[in-house]
């Protein structure tokens, strides 16, 4: 079985601090580690369609930004058979290794409402200071999920940790 996934790094700003949205996973085959928001994308599913359903399934909460969406093209009206878009994540994974074989993109983005206090097979869902982050990360990079463990590496490495 092959997957694509659209994936979520929900930043805001606040306290002098910026966080982000993590949260552990509660289907029988995850071991409850931290993890972005995001899943597969259904048949046909743009990857921001995908997100936007994902994190209101799993977090509760609206996306209203998505960086790299100012970047999307598509062809809708060359071929109404056969239609493509294409915009820039904010990064792509690969497993290279592993149980399950799988591509995913990640998009940074603005999400509003409350978090939810358990979501589409997800709990301890909650906003963390990427300091704070980086710091559980450095102790225990096993406490993260298999894909996000770099994903999350990526971005920390991007805010300069």
């Amino acid at each position: 079985m092959f997957y694509v996934n659209s994936r979520a790094i929900i930043e805001r700003y606040g306290n002098e601090a910026t966080e982000i949205v993590i949260q552990k996973r509660t289907k029988t085959d995850s071991s409850f580690q931290f993890e972005l928001p995001g899943g597969r994308i259904e048949p046909f599913e743009s990857l921001i369609q995908a997100l936007v359903r994902e994190v209101k399934e799993e977090t509760g909460l609206n996306v209203y930004e998505i960086e790299g969406t100012e970047t999307r093209i598509d062809t809708t009206g060359i071929n109404p058979e056969f239609e493509v878009e294409c915009l820039r994540p904010f990064a792509a994974y690969q497993t290279i290794k592993g149980p399950i074989d799988s591509v995913g993109y990640y998009f940074r983005c603005k999400a509003s409402g409350d978090l939810l206090e358990a979501g589409d097979e997800t709990i301890d869902i909650q906003w963390i200071d990427v300091k704070k982050l980086n710091k559980l990360f450095m102790e225990n990079p096993l406490d993260f999920s298999d894909v996000d463990r770099a994903g999350i590496k990526y971005y920390l490495n991007q805010q300069g940790f």
